[in-house]
């Protein structure tokens, strides 16, 4: 009785079209929106806009406040950004991701009896891009200083009052904290007693961040005196962060600890502006990070889906949840196989992956009557006029996503974050594995959407900088054979999970939209967008609507073997709620079902109401996803 009433409260939301009825209340502004996964971060956001920034100064310090609050990422993580620029009416990639450092090669970590680089510590850690992401945006395309843009953020790390995911994750976690003495320096406030972790709610210093964070502030101020431009003078903190003290006290900290990460490699190291990977699905333009990210993933799932009525199939019926899932199934084959760092020769075939034919000829490998445990990658490059160089390889990888043959399962560390967690807990750990999403428009046009993420806890911190090392290189893979465009080399950017959208309609911007969760993310983006632009969701609905995971693909994080990360054929997580009858077609489809009572995201997004001349934010009813907006 009660799935039968869901259902239909359900369709009788969506019949309203723009009926309220969420579990948090959807927001609206004229003016300006500001939406990420901590409060106090929105708050950051909310700041800045009141003092008359930009959507790019209000994410740059939304960035900046959440890197300072940890957990789910900090100041050595890496950003991955979308901005749509109002002037030039065109979308701009940001790729602000850490590269490999010297002597990172996989020879080396074979030699340690590594099957994948670490999950954390000093060589999990690639160089770090969000300060030096940061200052690229807000150098060429916000309006304020990098003073007035990291104040919020600065008088956070004086001292601001934890909250209590952040504190009982340093708790859970200080066994492996106290192997890095900076760490231990940083998270443990209270030595020696039962809980050694912050308790929610106390005022957590962060002195050597703050210090950090001064020099560069120290920098810009000191070249602005000199006379120099407002763009000269973050990259004056930017060039203290990358080549001064900051650099030397981080390579030191690091190398002390194990790290590889040397001055040349931050030195070299770069924020890249990019064109970003974009596909029309049904008159509307999607825009994606290029394939360093999984986002072409999305673009590639949506030229199949173009194939099928979604619509006449109806929301997460059986007919619906098959396809998506089998269209998922073949992109993710091909994202395990084909993406990876396009600055490194030879780059992926991309322009085949993304076309409309080859779309069409991997739709119709799905089969309506059942899922297809055997998926492989596709053979794109005939649709961009080439031949196939690694058909061998391609026979190595399919023995190795066969999970009825036993694997070597090689090296395990000693410490592991997840050791008291059974096989299954673990593994939905490393698939969901979180980072944030910010979110921010404003009335002049500017968009932006991020997905920064790296640096979690547990972080090991380099030296006195007070900033976490990034744990990115787990990332890579080791052996060709798993995916031949992502095999770790020094100045290399690892394929990441991280991946902002923005999607346009009539040359105007039509919804910002990101979400955190590693491999679920572009999952839960894809359903997020179809729930808009098939079903009449407003951004709220989508971003609290019941979606589905598969596991049926390589995961991107987390792990010490290959029988850690291999894909589980029909693994299916549905929503609790999901009606019996559902179930039963999808068992006899072949699936194997979980169930969680939130399986939508959790999502953020900006919807533009032209009609209005309004905006609408969507933010997860997950956990501490919070936005406001004038």
């Amino acid at each position: 009785m009660r799935q039968l009433f869901l259902s239909a409260l359900l369709l009788s939301i969506l019949s309203q079209g723009n009926a309220q009825q969420t579990q948090k209340p959807p927001l609206h502004g004229k003016n300006w929106m500001a939406i990420t996964g901590k409060p106090m971060a929105a708050t950051a956001g909310s700041m800045i806009f009141q003092k008359g920034g930009n959507a790019v100064d209000a994410a740059c310090a939304m960035l900046a406040a959440t890197c300072t609050m940890w957990d789910v990422l900090s100041w050595g993580g890496e950003t991955q950004a979308l901005i749509y620029n109002p002037k030039t009416k065109k979308v701009i990639a940001i790729n602000a991701l850490g590269v490999a450092p010297t002597g990172a090669t996989a020879a080396f970590y074979k030699g340690k009896g590594y099957s994948f680089p670490p999950e954390y510590g000093p060589l999990a850690a690639v160089t770090p891009g969000t300060a030096g992401g940061i200052c690229h945006m807000l150098a060429n395309y916000g309006t304020m200083s990098l003073k007035e843009v990291l104040a919020p953020a600065m008088e956070m790390a004086a001292g601001y009052p934890i909250e209590a995911q952040t504190a009982n994750s340093l708790e859970r976690n200080k066994a492996m904290i106290k192997q890095w003495p900076y760490s231990k320096t940083v998270f443990l406030t209270h030595p020696g007693e039962q809980r050694e972790a912050p308790e929610a709610g106390e005022i957590f210093v962060q002195k050597d961040l703050l210090a950090t964070l001064t020099k560069m502030v120290e920098a810009e101020q000191a070249a602005l005196r000199q006379k120099k431009s407002r763009k000269e003078a973050i990259m004056a903190a930017y060039n203290r962060f990358y080549k001064g003290d900051i650099a030397k006290e981080f390579v030191r900290g690091c190398q002390e600890q194990g790290g590889l990460i040397t001055m040349n490699d931050l030195a070299k190291w770069k924020p890249i502006e990019e064109e970003p990977l974009h596909v029309n699905y049904k008159g509307i333009e999607v825009y994606k990070l290029q394939e360093w990210t999984q986002g072409p993933m999305l673009l590639q799932s949506l030229n199949i889906l173009e194939n099928f009525d979604l619509k006449k199939m109806g929301y997460n019926s059986p007919e619906y949840i098959h396809t998506l899932y089998q269209t998922m199934n073949l992109t993710f084959a091909d994202r395990d196989f084909y993406y990876g760092d396009p600055y490194f020769s030879p780059r992926s075939p991309i322009k085949g992956l993304l076309s409309k034919e080859y779309a069409k000829a991997r739709a119709k490998e799905i089969d309506p009557a059942k899922n297809n445990a055997g998926i492989q990658p596709g053979d794109p490059y005939p649709f961009q006029g080439g031949v196939n160089p690694l058909l061998p390889l391609l026979k190595e990888r399919a023995d190795l996503t066969d999970s009825t043959k036993k694997k070597d399962d090689n090296f395990v560390p000693k410490h592991d974050v997840i050791t008291a967690m059974n096989d299954e807990q673990a593994y939905q750990d490393r698939l969901w594995r979180g980072t944030t999403s910010v979110e921010a428009a404003d009335k002049e046009g500017w968009v932006v959407s991020i997905t920064p993420s790296g640096g979690w806890i547990p972080a090991c911190i380099a030296g006195k900088t007070g900033i976490g090392m990034s744990q990115r290189g787990q990332s890579f893979v080791l052996d060709s054979a798993l995916s031949p465009f992502n095999v770790i080399a020094p100045g290399k950017r690892p394929r990441v999970t991280l991946t902002p959208s923005m999607a346009l309609k009539d040359g105007k911007p039509f919804l910002s939209f990101a979400v955190q969760g590693g491999d679920t993310q572009d999952q839960n983006l894809l359903q997020f967008f179809l729930n808009v632009t098939e079903f009449g969701m407003t951004v709220q609905q989508a971003s609290e609507a019941a979606n589905i995971n598969s596991n049926q693909l390589w995961l991107s994080l987390g792990g010490t073997t290959i029988k850690d990360r291999q894909p589980r054929p029909g693994s299916l997580l549905l929503n609790s709620n999901t009606p019996e009858k559902t179930r039963t077609a999808l068992k006899g489809m072949g699936y194997t079902l979980s169930f969680t009572e939130r399986s939508s995201g959790p999502i953020n997004a900006i919807y533009f109401d032209w009609k209005h001349n309004s905006l609408w934010g969507g933010s997860s009813n997950h956990g501490e996803d919070y936005g406001i907006g004038w």
